[in-house]
């Protein structure tokens, strides 16, 4: 058998003719249990040495493509082909490309030009020493729930001890360790809801009870469950504020069923009508209470640091489960934080957005009224970073979308909060990543997509 290599002068040759050969296998060039030249006389045909033939074949072997006879030499191995796969794409499929985004009102983001960087980068270098090389604890850093605990006392109302505070790295991971720790249990959630909540209820294969919203945000489940998941401070994804009289009856619903609330917390600081309603964490001192907070709106999404406050009642319990646990969240970003807070950058910078996000909402509003007209109605304008826009018979929500991204505006559905009736009149419109500047042209080029539309 003679076989030709081509040099790349790219890479050591072992390589080359590992490659090359391995292809002629895959693609059957060379047949199942057909000899190899011996590996002095490829060395010799190639003109390279014995010792480049030897660790071409040695990992072609250790990787099955051939196999070896004492005193006999290489041969090709017999296997399976359709089990190799193709390593790239085929020349004629081409993905679909990704649409430019010119002007971003995805919701979920926050205004990056904003955030106090410098102050941000002046804690980080300051926290490089040797404290900071030991594991943390595994509920998180004792200086951040700390500061935690004193911030939720002052802005919230309600007083924790540092053992009830846990540190994750988002609200979809500690929502998963609460599933775990309770197990296979019935849950609720909001219909519609926060989805990626949803999803963490669906992967851990629970029994889930999807309890419409209507105008006071989450009503009382019709069935029993453990725990019940809900977004009272701004209702995810309509942006309604719950009354007090309704916190004050699912309050008096998980008492009397033996339930707990998931209270997640995730944008009240930013409110813009009314007086602020306390949330149910202060209203029954977490008794029936599971809070959930997040930095990812105050400060930034890239941060994935949230926390958990638990009522005492199950902190013995939770931290026995869990007693082999390490922390997955980066101690000095935690230290940073903390520092952050405990110097007052953090509510001083709170503050600084509440005013920003507020000049936001209302040039957003004006220039959606002036643009689209009374037949496209704001809903859940009261709270949060984004507003929710029911849209006019002739255009539905995909239709929505797709006119959207041709200009390069990026909008999201709330069809994907539904789990049972899926509805498609609706779109969120978020405001915390467009800069302010923008607003007006981007509504103005949104509008001369919908307005003629139809269906």
């Amino acid at each position: 058998m003679e076989i030709s290599i081509i040099f790349s002068q790219k890479q050591p040759k072992y390589l080359d003719i590992y490659e090359q050969l391995k292809t002629m296998i895959v693609n059957q060039t060379l047949t199942a249990n057909e000899k190899l030249p011996s590996k002095r006389n490829l060395a010799a045909h190639l003109n390279v040495s014995i010792h480049t033939i030897k660790e071409a074949y040695e990992q072609l072997a250790s990787e099955g493509y051939i196999y070896s006879v004492e005193r006999s030499g290489y041969f090709i191995s017999d296997y399976d082909m359709e089990w190799d796969q193709p390593s790239q794409y085929e020349e004629n499929e081409i993905p679909n490309p990704i649409p430019e985004i010119r002007y971003n009102f995805k919701n979920g983001q926050v205004d990056e030009q904003a955030f106090p960087l410098r102050s941000w980068l002046k804690i980080y270098k300051s926290m490089f020493s040797s404290s900071i090389v030991p594991n943390g604890d595994w509920q998180g850093d004792l200086a951040l729930r700390e500061q935690i605990a004193l911030y939720l006392k002052k802005s919230k109302g309600f007083t924790c001890g540092l053992d009830q505070i846990y540190i994750y790295s988002g609200t979809q991971q500690q929502l998963n360790e609460l599933c775990r720790f309770f197990g296979n249990v019935q849950v609720a959630m909001e219909e519609p809801g926060f989805r990626r909540a949803t999803a963490i209820f669906q992967q851990n294969r629970l029994n889930i009870q999807y309890v419409p919203i209507d105008d006071k945000g989450a009503s009382i489940p019709a069935h029993p469950c453990q725990y019940y998941y809900i977004t009272p401070a701004h209702q995810f994804p309509f942006g309604g504020v719950m009354p007090i009289e309704r916190r004050i009856d699912l309050l008096k619903w998980a008492k009397g069923n033996g339930a707990f609330l998931i209270e997640d917390d995730y944008d009240s600081e930013f409110r813009y009508k009314g007086n602020p309603i306390p949330p149910l964490a202060q209203i029954d001192q977490l008794q029936r209470v599971i809070y959930f907070g997040t930095f990812s709106k105050t400060l930034m999404p890239s941060i994935r640091i949230s926390y958990m406050v638990l009522p005492k009642v199950l902190v013995e319990k939770y931290n026995m489960f869990y007693r082999d646990q390490k922390s997955t969240v980066s101690k000095i970003d935690q230290r940073v934080i903390a520092d952050f807070m405990e110097s007052g950058f953090y509510t001083r910078h709170i503050a600084k957005m509440r005013t920003l996000y507020r000049r936001k909402r209302e040039k957003l509003i004006a220039c959606l009224q002036a643009n689209l007209g009374s037949d496209y109605e704001i809903i859940g304008d009261a709270a949060g970073l984004h507003i929710v826009l029911k849209l006019p018979k002739r255009i539905n929500e995909t239709n929505a979308i797709k006119l959207a991204e041709k200009v390069g505006i990026a909008i999201d559905p709330i069809s994907t909060s539904y789990q049972q009736k899926k509805i498609e009149n609706f779109v969120m419109i978020g405001y915390g990543g467009i800069p302010y500047n923008s607003i007006e042209e981007a509504v103005l080029l949104l509008a001369s997509q919908w307005k003629n539309h139809h269906q």
